[in-house]
């Protein structure tokens, strides 16, 4: 049911995280399809545009002319999250920071993303995420990294730990 994504529910990696979006309103929007990158937290401070309200979401981002069908510009970045464990989104890549436990879940078989190493994938070349960058491309990994570190802030559990071997 996943396709070419790899993993599956409670795993990091695409086929985890990646959910598709369906937007309708009769007579407002009109039938389209957009890789716009928005998160189901986006949609509080959409509506609140919608409606004109000053409400917002600490972690929300207005996404209104995307969700309408007028703009294909979505976010830029993006913390994933499965069963606690967060990776990071930046635009086609992706980066998956070192955590412990089972590669796998063997009951249902889904690879999980763990794993002791950086994790660095560039969707656009490698959709089924078989091809780990991190060592390649040290410079794009500690880039992510940064990112991943100044939006989970103090309270990333590993944040001290995120620095490459």
């Amino acid at each position: 049911p996943w396709g070419p994504l790899r993993g599956g529910k409670y795993s990091l990696f695409e086929a985890g995280t990646r959910v598709p979006l369906i937007v309708y309103w009769n007579g407002k929007i009109s039938p389209a399809v957009s890789d716009a990158m928005v998160s189901q937290i986006d949609i509080l401070s959409s509506l609140a545009e919608l409606v004109g309200s000053d409400k917002r979401g600490p972690d929300s981002q207005e996404m209104l002319t995307v969700f309408m069908g007028q703009s294909d510009r979505g976010r830029d970045e993006l913390i994933l999250e499965a069963t606690s464990r967060t990776a990071l989104r930046k635009g086609n890549w992706v980066m998956i920071p070192p955590y412990n436990g089972p590669a796998k879940n063997n009951s249902v078989n889904i690879e999980l993303g763990n794993s002791p190493d950086f994790q660095l994938y560039n969707l656009s070349e490698d959709i089924e995420q078989q091809k780990n960058l991190a060592k390649e491309n040290p410079e794009k990994l500690q880039e992510m990294i940064e990112t991943f570190k100044n939006i989970r802030g103090a309270g990333f559990e590993n944040i001290e730990q995120l620095e490459l071997k």
